[in-house]
């Protein structure tokens, strides 16, 4: 058994030391906004964050993670929806098929609480997360009016 504080909950899961945290938080945990999309952390649908950091859990083994990291998902960045960078998608209307935007939402919700004011280049430094649709422009404009409040 490990025990894992995400979401603010401590829960504890019986799986496989090597078993990527993404299938623990999907299949035992039933957070489900954390996407599959590619296996190699490359596409970045799997963002959550581990202790605020933008981390890709499709390759981060259940083994690797402490008992005192605090594990966030899509499901746990607000109650409601209420997060500045999800308010800004929504008003924008940023996703097109929606499958990246959770892992989007994270890694821009990263990137503000680390560099409150991002400039272009830091946006295109932190935003490395794929989409297949192509909503970059969206993304950074979402970004740059969560910056703003």
């Amino acid at each position: 058994m490990a025990k894992l504080n995400v979401n603010g909950t401590l829960q504890e899961v019986d799986a496989e030391p090597d078993t990527p945290l993404l299938w623990v938080l999907r299949e035992q945990l039933g957070l489900t906004g954390t996407k599959y999309g590619c296996g190699i952390a490359q596409c970045g649908a799997c963002t959550v964050h581990i202790d605020g950091v933008a981390t890709r859990s499709c390759v981060r083994p259940l083994s690797s993670i402490g008992a005192n990291e605090k594990i966030v998902t899509i499901e746990g960045l607000s109650p409601n929806g209420s997060h500045p960078v999800q308010k800004a998608w929504a008003q924008l209307d940023v996703p097109q098929c929606g499958f990246c935007q959770c892992g989007m939402v994270m890694a821009a919700a990263a990137l503000l609480r680390e560099k409150p004011k991002p400039t272009d280049a830091d946006i295109d430094a932190a935003m490395t997360n794929i989409c297949r649709c192509g909503t970059y422009n969206r993304v950074r404009a979402a970004i740059k009016i969560a910056a703003q409040g």
